[in-house]
């Protein structure tokens, strides 16, 4: 079967991984048997993504960061550089937990900060923002911007990542796109 992806020479590819038609993989990479990278990925360098891991297409990322099992990435997913997920609540050296791994889901367009931690077992919405260092320990609600640490919402991000300011009847507009969002009963919705 012929590679439709670039490895770069010191990257780790083991058997048994898919990896789409377009990706990227850079220096120092480890990718473990039974993950599944989207296409158009970009894995930055000294990037781990342990067993069965799934990226969706469009994924971006970022140098040293490590994907454990039990992580789903949704497509256009940006992990910034050095930004950490767990997969267990109560690790020990000494006591094997590999059956109490969690799920943590990622969904599209989210964005994930430069040495942000994400606590296992939670879903980060769509379009979520997660500020630089954050630590998110709960689900992060779509479009929602989180910082701090603990991490707590502070606003509402646009698809293309500005943030958004809306008015007396609930609506705002990115700068960017002119797309225009509705906020009602806590939580936000692009209008079409």
């Amino acid at each position: 079967m012929e590679k439709n992806y670039f490895a770069h020479a010191s990257a780790i590819i083991d058997e048994g991984c898919t990896i789409g038609k377009g990706s990227k993989i850079w220096h120092f990479t480890h990718i473990m048997p039974g993950c599944v990278i989207g296409e158009h990925c970009n894995l930055g360098q000294n990037v781990v993504v342990m067993p069965d891991v799934i990226l969706g297409n469009n994924v971006k990322v970022q140098n040293n960061v490590s994907i454990y099992t039990g992580v789903i990435c949704e497509d256009d997913v940006f992990l910034g550089p050095s930004m950490v997920f767990t997969n267990v609540i109560n690790p020990r050296s000494t006591v094997n937990r590999r059956e109490q791994y969690m799920k943590t889901l990622v969904e599209k367009g989210a964005t994930i900060g430069a040495n942000a931690t994400i606590v296992c077992g939670i879903t980060i919405g769509r379009y979520s923002f997660i500020g630089a260092g954050a630590v998110v320990t709960k689900d992060v609600v779509p479009y929602a911007l989180v910082v701090g640490n603990p991490a707590r919402q502070k606003g509402w991000m646009s698809e293309y990542g500005h943030r958004l300011n809306f008015d007396e009847k609930g609506m705002a507009e990115c700068p960017e796109s002119r797309d225009k969002y509705l906020l009602e009963q806590g939580r936000v919705k692009k209008i079409q």
